[in-house]
């Protein structure tokens, strides 16, 4: 198969709203890969090299494509060539690694047209948006294979990897994906939760709940095989050796194999939480020293259990896997939980843990099974200020102290595979935060003005607002009022900020009397 066709399969799914549409282009396109190449284009088309991170970073691309000669008309490479090249670069290491990694850069990109270029330069960055989302894709593999949909999504759940699935559905058939199994060591995707209007609302949703204090950390997911112990973050990269804390928790437990689910979090010595942004910078080390452990120690509390000791539970009603959850851990790292509890035992809860300085809860059904990927109906997380995930869109030049600085934010919600913009904020800033934003920005840039940078929609920031006012000056008839940045999502991908119908639905829950 040619770089260019998937290319172009990009651009086609890029340039049209119709879910139906979408999964005819990739259906059409996995049919035309063959066996061989599918699971390459899968990666591909979720954006994501199968070698992973590779050693280029933005301002290497940016060398290679201003050094390079005119492009040529392209269509003439191979993918597999691409492949081998990119194994190549990621197989550099060493004295030189950089200049070298720079060179095989330079000898690929030199044969391809100005769209393929791009189109590699955004896929190694990380940066590769063309609306392929996952649902649609797992469609496409679904009608390519000649499978059904629901075991092609059965076996996504279970894997980390499109592309194995795929690999899968193509060769084995629905035998193929009924291999795949909950195993421990072997990531799955976290369940996620629907936001909750306020603790009425939720308990409006299930009268009897379990609920568990909302804890303003990183989630974590921690797997144990006999004496051997891996944790993967939200986004499944592996993080064990960040964690030794969780790590030692973990290895002292009385089994033999168990999945975990749960949050990892600073604390002050008075127990009450330290800032997310504590939390992820000693999260964000890969190997702490005993120094660094010693001066900002993190905590590790559990709220599901997923497997032990050979039984998959994913499958099992919440109570049963708090049953298995409660047969194993003690208290220290079991997270503050009461069961049962009706609107006014979950009132009461809610207000404890914002007392403690805690984000709210979460309410979920004691029946609900551990949906993993899916933003699920049974599980509703309540905060007590409304908060949205947005993307930032571009960002204004700002001026007097900040002058040099990309300050004022342009916010969007995500609208399918597009986003819609709600507002703008330069509200809540640090200086630190400043600097860092500005260039997390430029090294995202898709153009500017002479005031403003507009960027590859990727970057998400949690932004507190008062409330959701009518507005002929946005789209979607609806802006932002008081916006302040609380924070940046760097847990979470622009494919999970908040949707305009979440947004919408906020808006009219507000304009009732």
């Amino acid at each position: 198969m040619l770089l260019a066709d998937i290319e172009t399969c990009s651009s086609r799914i890029a340039a049209t709203r119709s879910r139906l549409k979408k999964r005819e282009i990739l259906s059409e396109l996995l049919k035309q890969a063959g066996g061989g190449d599918v699971p390459i284009v899968v990666s591909y088309l979720s954006g994501e090299l199968p070698q992973g991170r590779i050693g280029l970073g933005p301002a290497i691309i940016r060398r290679v494509l201003g050094g390079l000669s005119e492009p040529g008309a392209g269509g003439t490479l191979l993918l597999g060539k691409v492949h081998e090249q990119f194994d190549r670069i990621a197989a550099v290491e060493g004295k030189g690694a950089n200049a070298r990694r720079e060179t095989l850069l330079t000898e690929l990109l030199a044969e391809g047209s100005e769209g393929e270029r791009q189109f590699l330069a955004r896929l190694i960055m990380g940066e590769l948006r063309q609306g392929a989302l996952e649902a649609v894709l797992l469609e496409a593999i679904a009608d390519a294979a000649d499978v059904g949909i629901d075991a092609v999504r059965r076996a996504a759940m279970l894997s980390a990897d499109p592309a194995a699935v795929a690999r899968a559905a193509f060769s084995d058939g629905e035998s193929g994906l009924a291999a795949f199994r909950l195993e421990p060591m072997i990531p799955v995707r976290a369940m996620l939760a629907q936001a909750a209007e306020s603790i009425d609302a939720a308990f409006t949703a299930m009268p009897t709940a379990v609920v568990d204090y909302k804890l303003d950390g990183a989630r974590v997911q921690v797997h144990r095989l006999n004496d051997a112990v891996r944790v993967f973050s939200r986004q499944l990269n592996e993080c064990t050796g960040a964690v030794p804390e969780v790590v030692r928790a973990v290895r002292n437990l009385s089994c033999d194999s168990i999945i975990l689910d749960g949050e990892v979090i600073a604390l002050r010595s008075d127990g009450r939480p330290q800032p997310f942004q504590v939390t992820m910078r000693r999260f964000g080390r890969k190997k702490p020293s005993d120094e660094i452990e010693s001066e900002l120690p993190l905590s590790v509390f559990f709220f599901d259990c997923l497997y032990l000791d050979g039984r998959e539970l994913i499958d099992r009603p919440l109570t049963e896997r708090l049953d298995s959850l409660d047969s194993i851990l003690g208290g220290e790292h079991r997270i503050p939980q009461t069961r049962e509890a009706d609107s006014e035992e979950g009132a009461a809860f809610l207000a404890s843990a914002l007392e403690l300085g805690h984000e709210g809860v979460m309410v979920k059904s004691p029946d609900s099974l551990y949906a993993a990927g899916s933003r699920g109906a049974g599980w509703l997380k309540v905060k007590h200020a409304h908060t949205l995930d947005l993307v930032v869109l571009a960002a204004e030049w700002g001026s007097g102290r900040r002058k040099g600085y990309l300050s004022n934010l342009h916010l969007g919600a995500r609208d399918g595979d597009s986003f819609v913009m709600l507002g703008k904020t330069f509200k809540g800033l640090t200086d630190k935060t400043l600097r860092w934003q500005t260039q997390a920005l430029l090294d995202r840039e898709l153009r500017r003005d002479d005031y403003t940078v507009y960027v590859h929609p990727e970057l998400v920031v949690e932004i507190a607002l008062n409330e959701i006012q009518a507005s002929s000056q946005y789209p979607a008839g609806m802006a932002l009022r008081f916006a302040r940045v609380k924070r940046y999502r760097d847990d979470k991908p622009a494919s999970e900020a908040d949707t305009l119908e979440t947004v919408r639905q906020l808006f009219h829950r507000q304009a009732r009397p």
